[in-house]
């Protein structure tokens, strides 16, 4: 069960992309990086996961807005190259201070 850490943007669509290379959904972990395929791949974080399928905080295109939605593993793959806006604010959900 490989999750390599994509180093540039994937290139194979989720209908193509060889099973065994497809992490489980439940393999996630909260703000971790990832790309999610929505009308191409797009850099996001993960929020949640679960055995069926991620929550991901992703830029749908290429500005500053987000976009939260839920995806099935093979719409999902590990990133390592670096979003500011996204991987900021993935830092401050690790960071987060319980309530008092």
């Amino acid at each position: 069960m490989p999750n390599l850490m994509a180093s540039t943007t994937p290139t194979v669509t989720p209908p193509y992309r060889d099973p065994a290379e497809v992490a489980p959904a439940e393999s996630y972990r909260p703000a971790d990086p990832v790309w999610v395929y929505r009308d191409g791949w797009r850099a996001g974080v993960i929020e949640a996961a679960s055995p069926r399928a991620v929550t991901v905080t992703y830029r749908p295109e290429n500005h500053r807005g987000t976009g939260v939605d839920t995806f099935t593993a093979p719409y999902v793959t590990s990133r390592a190259d670096a979003d500011p806006a996204l991987d900021q604010r993935a830092l401050r959900l690790v960071r987060r201070n319980p309530l008092r």
